[in-house]
């Protein structure tokens, strides 16, 4: 270790010391990382929880080329320095509150970020509720709005909708004027989805979502699925699409194997569409990033669209915070606070 890497500012930080459970988590001490052209360093207060964390800590989801091996893609807290001119001409300062998606590397006192990735902290919100906003809300627009084209008076079915993902695309698709069906494991999940303005709400473990979406519907279906569970869920979800329907694969919790009638999917002039964010390009997150700063980010600084947080971990209760995301009674987002 050289003289200038032993005296470098230090940094708590969640690593994962090796693919397993929850326990593989641990407080580490890392070199701060240093802002390269176009970044900012950012002093965390904050870090999201999601499942392709518990994805990473398992070692089924390795960090893209180039990106922190540290899990966590999302986090708010304080500019503390970085490229001037990006932080100029993105509108921000040092010592401004933002949050933002990363690639990796949430889960640590100090962030490297792409300056285009970055959004200011909404009026009136805490650095948690901040934090929790990212890596849900970029994920939404992309897919349903961007790759699904959502638009007003149509019918939007979200999977899982008690999930982080599931409660933003409910209150996204409301805000924008659509119909929401939201599926969930419980009837007290389903009265979730409800309280959150889901228009109906079918418990998927008693009932064939694809039939009462048809029925709710009055046999016409619905014209966008957002789907975290792909498996034998898309044929089911092709059945209960309207002509000109859209499904968006984001992720595949029930395996990446699917069998379509590809006749259904011909008559009814059908897409069959999904994506990935974390490995996107800078510019590509930028645009996802100026759309819900001049879409979105005024819903939430009215309180018309918020998020829903379960519960707040120390940071270095990390893997308690994994653990809860395994059990699955969560309704939101699970979040990390920084001492």
């Amino acid at each position: 270790m050289s003289d200038d890497t032993a005296n470098a500012p230090t940094m708590r930080a969640i690593e994962i010391a090796g693919p397993g459970g929850p326990e593989v988590l641990r407080v580490a001490v890392r070199a701060r990382p240093v802002a390269g052209a176009g970044e900012a360093l950012v002093r965390v207060t904050a870090s999201g929880v999601n499942r392709p964390d518990v994805l990473q800590r398992k070692g089924h989801y390795a960090p893209p080329p180039g990106a922190s091996d540290l899990p966590g893609l999302e986090f708010a807290g304080v500019i503390e320095g970085g490229d001037a001119a990006a932080l100029a001409a993105g509108g921000f300062r040092v010592g401004d509150r933002v949050c933002a998606l990363v690639a990796g590397g949430g889960y640590a006192e100090y962030c490297t970020v792409p300056v285009g990735q970055m959004l200011p902290v909404p009026a009136g919100f805490s650095d948690v509720e901040a934090a929790a906003l990212p890596e849900n809300f970029f994920t939404v627009w992309s897919n349903v709005f961007d790759r699904g084209r959502l638009a007003a008076g149509q019918w939007l079915l979200v999977q899982g909708g008690t999930s982080g993902i599931g409660v933003t695309a409910i209150q996204l698709g409301k805000a924008f004027g659509a119909q929401v069906i939201a599926t969930a494991g419980s009837a007290g999940k389903c009265a979730r989805c409800v309280e959150l303005g889901a228009d109906h709400a079918i418990d998927y473990r008693s009932e064939d979502f694809a039939a009462r979406a048809l029925e709710i519907t009055g046999g016409r279906g619905v014209d966008v699925v957002l789907d975290m569970v792909a498996g034998d869920y898309v044929a089911r979800e092709i059945s209960c699409l309207a002509e000109d329907g859209r499904i968006v694969i984001i992720a595949v919790q029930g395996g990446t194997k699917a069998q379509v009638d590809a006749g259904l999917v011909l008559r009814k002039r059908l897409t069959l569409t999904g994506s990935t964010l974390r490995p996107r390009p800078v510019a590509f997150k930028a645009a996802i990033a100026a759309a819900l700063r001049e879409k979105v980010w005024p819903l939430l600084e009215r309180r018309q669209v918020l998020p829903v947080i379960q519960e707040v971990f120390p940071a270095e209760q990390a893997s308690r915070a994994h653990a809860a995301m395994e059990e699955g009674s969560h309704v939101g987002k699970l979040m990390l606070a920084w001492a």
